[in-house]
């Protein structure tokens, strides 16, 4: 596939997309997506948070989804949606090169009609669902009208920009190897791994156990031999000690 993007990745700004209470452990943890620049001026979105309904009444919102079967959405604000969190980085959806999805479910998939002049990168495995995963009980989702770019495989996007296909949390879960100039390779989990202790546990409550551990292994030995800080999709600790925009990693 032809590289998607000219550049090189410059910085990668986190994006604070909200916080929520896994009522298992229990554990509070970040809801997260990323804005990364690269040195050809493009700008790349990973993620969009929950829905634009959850900022205007997070409660009421978690309560028509039935969120209370999982956990609790304790912060989610019209500072936390995507508009507001470019903003913080210096940018807006309507300079978006490239929207990257790395899976469906409803912390991440909020907006899937954002930025509708950039293609949306996404699994295959996961754009052939009737609607995006969502969440069990929530009220559903709908593909919009877009231009949809699918991966079928890991692949390079542009110099020093991977896209790994990792499917076990979700049918199409996505991760991503950019390289900066000074911090060096990162590997951005998203749900693959959602923090250092799933891989303890097991992966436990995967769509595909089996297939989440295999690649939970493959990932972690990849970073292993980069020497690749690793950004986790869901980690307690790491979310609170993380730059987030208008901070970023260079």
């Amino acid at each position: 596939m032809q590289n998607l993007l000219t550049g090189h990745p410059v910085s990668l700004h986190i994006l604070d997309y909200g916080y929520f209470r896994v009522h298992s452990g229990p554990r509070d943890v970040g809801i997260m997506g990323a804005l990364i620049r690269t040195d050809a001026g493009e700008e790349v979105l990973v993620d969009t948070g929950f829905p634009l309904r959850y900022a205007a009444d997070h409660v009421a919102a978690g309560l028509a989804d039935r969120m209370e079967t999982f956990g609790t959405v304790l912060e989610c604000s019209e500072r936390n949606t995507p508009e507001a969190q470019l903003a913080l980085a210096g940018t807006s959806p309507d300079r978006i090169a490239l929207v990257i999805q790395t899976h469906t479910h409803i912390d991440h998939a909020g907006q899937l009609d954002i930025a509708p002049q950039a293609p949306m990168l996404i699994a295959a495995a996961e754009r052939a669902l009737p609607r995006p995963l969502g969440w069990p009980g929530a009220l559903a989702m709908e593909w919009p009208e877009r231009r949809y770019v699918e991966v079928t495989e890991d692949m390079q996007i542009g110099p020093g920009f991977e896209v790994l296909l990792c499917p076990g949390h979700a049918p199409g879960q996505l991760a991503l190897v950019i390289d900066l100039p000074e911090t060096g390779p990162v590997l951005y989990t998203s749900d693959a791994i959602s923090r250092p202790s799933e891989v303890g546990e097991g992966f436990k409550g995967s769509w595909d156990v089996p297939q989440a551990q295999a690649q939970g292994a493959r990932l972690l030995q990849r970073a292993k031999a980069r020497g690749a800080m690793v950004i986790y999709g869901h980690c307690p600790d790491q979310w609170l000690s993380m730059r987030k925009a208008p901070e970023s990693y260079r």
